[in-house]
């Protein structure tokens, strides 16, 4: 079950970026509550993705979710100090990702 179908199902709207540059020119016209990237995308890395999101003062109420194999400890602390919210680990649990979401909209 893919992660689009599942929050789909969740009554979520989904917005599909191949890379951080697709995900950049989606948010030029929309406004998500969520967003959920990984650190490793073509063009533009999330790292950088998540730079750009921050500086964007349309964006800066959006909670941001890094999903991602980068596993060490600087990885992670690295995607916490630039603004995500929470920093999940690949493979994950869809149901957990869907609780973490669901946890950071209700805050």
């Amino acid at each position: 079950m893919s992660l689009e179908y599942t929050f789909k199902k969740n009554n979520f709207e989904v917005f599909i970026a191949r890379d951080g540059q697709e995900a950049l020119d989606i948010l030029k016209v929309q406004l998500p509550d969520i967003i959920i990237l990984d650190i490793m995308m073509p063009l533009v890395d999330g790292y950088a993705t998540l730079d750009q999101i921050k500086k964007d003062e349309r964006l800066q109420h959006c909670k941001v979710v890094f999903l991602s194999a980068k596993n060490k400890e600087s990885d992670i602390e690295k995607g916490l100090s630039l603004g995500a919210d929470a920093y999940m680990l690949k493979p994950f649990s869809v149901k957990k990702l869907v609780e973490q979401v669901n946890e950071l909209l209700s805050n």
